[in-house]
């Protein structure tokens, strides 16, 4: 049995929107992935003004919010993955925004 190696197209990313609901995020393929807000607890803490400075990572293939140090890759999105930050990690970082 022989098989061909079929080399699959990456969808990147053009476009994010992000409510403290909803994360939306348009591709390249003409798809708009949407997941909830709450599959990221750094966003979910995130001020308004904090969420809206992302920007475009590896050109397309993830997003980055500087302010909280959160990155998402489309591919996590589109495989339904959560953010797999550890609840320690999460409280320390939680815990640093108190001293600010």
């Amino acid at each position: 049995m022989t098989s061909s190696a079929t080399e699959t197209a990456v969808a990147l990313a053009v476009r994010v929107e992000l409510t403290a609901e909803r994360l939306a995020v348009d591709l390249t393929d003409g798809r708009t992935i949407a997941v909830p807000t709450a599959w990221f607890p750094r966003l979910v803490h995130a001020t308004d003004a904090e969420r809206a400075q992302w920007r475009l990572i590896g050109a397309g293939r993830g997003i980055h919010w500087p302010a909280v140090d959160e990155d998402i890759a489309i591919e996590d999105l589109l495989a339904g993955r959560p953010s797999g930050e550890c609840q320690e990690s999460l409280r320390k970082w939680l815990a640093g925004r108190e001293d600010d």
